[in-house]
């Protein structure tokens, strides 16, 4: 018998000062049950840097056709695909021929280094491509916010993201291994 995802509800408060945008998104989680807290968590950090109304979870770890977090247009042409964790360097390719913008969270500490060393060199020639790296610290440290039923605040300004849960306040840093060469 396969074992069920497991069921998340959070409710976000998302102030990021860089776009402008400020709102409230009640989203249901489901965690594979090889996925950790850890990567859960990077999924939403990666929902608020990018929240919109029109933003989506994919399948997740079950579809390797889908990205982890995208936007549609209203033709259901890809605006813009999300990726987290050190995804093959071929499906990033497929993703930038098939989405406006592709964006990647990598974390892990020395396995994203060790990962960027293999395929940096392989994605620069990708203008859609933006990637970058979460510190290893701060992502363990958000994974400790993963409760079943959480209440989280993100406030974004300048590559910088503060999460809390009322109790506990994690600031991340995002290190920009590569920006997109394209204007939209």
């Amino acid at each position: 018998m396969a074992l069920k995802s497991t069921i998340f509800k959070a409710a976000l408060q998302i102030a990021d000062m860089d776009r402008s945008y400020y709102g409230n998104h009640a989203v249901t989680v489901a965690r594979h049950p090889s996925e950790t807290d850890e990567r859960m968590m990077v999924r939403l950090l990666a929902f608020a840097l990018h929240a919109s109304d029109a933003l989506t979870f994919g399948a997740g770890l079950s579809a390797e056709d889908e990205a982890e977090l995208w936007r549609k247009d209203l033709t259901g042409g890809i605006d813009c695909w999300i990726d987290v964790g050190l995804p093959d360097e071929k499906r990033l390719r497929k993703a930038c021929g098939r989405a406006n913008e592709v964006f990647v969270y990598a974390y892990g500490g020395r396995a994203t280094d060790m990962w960027w060393r293999q395929v940096g060199e392989l994605l620069a020639k990708q203008d859609k491509l933006t990637v970058y790296a979460l510190p290893h610290e701060a992502t363990k440290a958000l994974a400790a916010l993963a409760t079943r039923n959480m209440e989280l605040q993100f406030s974004i300004q300048e590559q910088q993201a503060l999460v809390t849960d009322g109790q506990a306040s994690v600031q991340i840093d995002l290190l920009t291994l590569q920006a997109a060469k394209l204007k939209r």
